[in-house]
């Protein structure tokens, strides 16, 4: 009878349930671990619509919930989230702690390195885009590169997903105790389950046209998603909408929800975006209704390696995203999409108007970047590097 293997323990913790790119990192990841070998056990913040914690069910993955883990700053709940943490570790007893975003980054491994856990855990933590870039006072960013340069002493690995933001830590000075590694972001494109083109946007039609009041139809429909934060840029996005809708018959649908509902609304309103702009609020498995778009924007302000742009190459959508990040370690101007400088609506809609007025460029631009995620940026490639560290 052969010896049973001892299988080795990870403890996956990230801070919030709703889906955004650190979720999507984690599923993806877990879905592809071998079950043999590893044993996973997952812990997510209390914030968030519960999305991330269904898709762990239907994956057969336990989750435990942390009460006192939220995004925003607390001192109380933070104080409290570290010592919840740290009960939830030594409960454990995992050999790699793998911390999957800032807040939990930094709750995480102070956790670990308490004095009283016993076992000398691995602290991994992979980053998706620094938090001292997103759009903020100059002071609050200070903050967060002070935290990050700190909590780095706590961490064995710290994984980023760019060149940039690599750059910015050998810069900035942010050293972890072994070493830092880029492993880019990467999908399954063989296993993305797309609606047909006209079932998408049939239902993203009905659903602005609820919203709208009136039945309505659109020569192209420009779309992205994103969750609803300041740095996801999609006030510029309203005004490259507000450029276009009186000489294009174009439709801008976001899907997606957020802390930023209520202002972008208000700025509809206020540019007159009513019959032009439609945000759809969150739909589950939201990359299925990419097919139903005709262009793909990113306006972030900051970004790591989105997802939500591999998503939209995979399903054959010509691209225009903002110089941020990883962006450009995806997106080769004018070769497999466009890329505009950040903050710059009209750059933006010159950019749709261009594709729009070119049939030919849009499909050429729809095939290249379809195949620069198949051979470039996938999912086994992406989970045998992070196998390499755990």
């Amino acid at each position: 009878m052969e010896p049973k293997i001892k299988k080795k323990r990870i403890l996956f913790i990230v801070t919030q349930s709703e889906m955004g790119g650190a979720q999507r990192f984690l599923l993806n990841t877990i879905s592809r671990l071998n079950k043999d070998i590893y044993e996973i056990g997952t812990a997510v913040g209390s914030d968030g619509d519960g999305e991330l914690l269904n898709k762990l069910d239907e994956l057969g993955i336990a989750f435990e919930i942390i009460e006192n883990l939220k995004r925003n700053a607390s001192p109380i709940k933070d104080f409290f989230a570290v010592f919840e943490t740290r009960r939830l570790i030594m409960r454990h007893s995992p050999d790699t702690v793998f911390l999957c975003s800032s807040k939990a980054g930094f709750i995480g491994s102070l956790a670990c390195r308490m004095p009283t856990i016993i076992k000398d855990i691995k602290v991994v933590y992979r980053i998706g885009g620094w938090q001292f870039n997103d759009p903020r006072k100059e002071w609050q960013n200070k903050i967060y590169l002070i935290l990050e340069r700190l909590s780095a002493h706590w961490k064995d690995v710290i994984i980023l997903n760019n060149i940039h933001d690599y750059n910015q830590a050998v810069e900035k000075k942010i050293r972890p105790r072994e070493k830092i590694e880029i492993i880019h972001g990467g999908i399954d494109t063989y296993k993305m389950n797309y609606l047909p083109r006209e079932e998408a946007r049939l239902k993203m039609l009905e659903r602005a046209s609820k919203q709208s009041g009136k039945v309505f139809q659109a020569d192209y429909i420009v779309g992205t998603i994103a969750n609803f934060y300041p740095s996801k840029g999609l006030g510029h996005l309203l005004d490259a909408a507000q450029y276009l809708k009186a000489k294009i018959n174009v439709v801008f649908f976001v899907i997606g929800d957020g802390e930023k509902r209520i202002d972008l609304q208000t700025e509809i309103l206020k540019k007159g975006l009513e019959k032009n702009v439609f945000l759809l609020g969150r739909m589950p498995e939201a990359y299925k209704f990419l097919t139903g778009f005709d262009i793909f924007v990113s306006p972030s302000l900051k970004e790591g390696f989105p997802w939500s742009i591999l998503e939209a190459m995979a399903a054959k959508l010509p691209v225009i995203a903002t110089q941020v990040g990883g962006v450009p370690e995806i997106i080769k101007n004018g070769h497999n999409g466009f890329i505009v400088k950040p903050g710059d609506g009209k750059a933006i809609a010159e950019k749709i108007k261009e594709l729009i007025a070119n049939d030919h460029l849009r499909q050429e631009l729809s095939i290249k970047s379809h195949q620069t995620v198949l051979f470039d940026f996938t999912l086994d490639k992406m989970v045998s590097r992070i196998e390499s560290l755990l």
